[in-house]
């Protein structure tokens, strides 16, 4: 059983963070069945609130994903499930009271069905966004090897002889 002092309450973790700003990842999946207006107003709404209260350092515009596992969600109307989102980050730089706001922000926005909030540093977002950069350049380059084979198969299926 954990005594209080052992306790860690919000106030705490504020408090011993002091002055001293810290860097945070917000990485949030957004409604995938938002019209694409409404997923870049949402992503716009964050990316405001952190620029104005905080540093921008990286960010990652919203992509439409293929959920790893379903997404539940209780609503007024009864349950949800998500299997899609459009996924978003942004890496930012802020006070801890600042960053308790973002977060109280990202909790009440219902356009957000899922978000995750990491300690980081800047050194980690820039490789963060070289690797993103470069993966993006090289499935540009790479095609898909199945499509490949599946096209040389066809071609060598066409020349046979019964």
């Amino acid at each position: 059983m954990a005594t209080q002092d052992t306790d860690m309450r919000e106030e705490d973790v504020l408090e011993d963070a002091g002055n001293e700003p810290r860097v945070y990842e917000l990485g949030f999946h957004l409604d995938p069945e938002l019209p694409t207006e409404e997923v870049k107003k949402a992503y716009q709404a964050v990316h405001e609130l952190v620029t104005g209260k905080g540093a921008l350092v990286a960010e990652g515009e919203p992509m439409k994903i293929q959920l790893a596992y379903t997404i539940s969600r209780q609503e007024t109307a009864g349950r949800r499930d998500f299997d899609s989102a459009y996924f978003a980050w942004i890496v930012y730089e802020a006070l801890a009271t600042d960053h308790a706001d973002i977060i109280a922000a990202a909790n009440a926005d219902k356009r957000i069905i899922r978000f995750i909030d990491l300690l980081t540093t800047k050194d980690a977002a820039r490789h963060s966004v070289e690797m993103r950069e470069l993966s993006l350049k090289t499935s540009e380059r790479t095609e898909d090897p199945e499509a490949v084979a599946g096209a040389e198969l066809d071609a060598a299926l066409e020349h046979v002889v019964v």
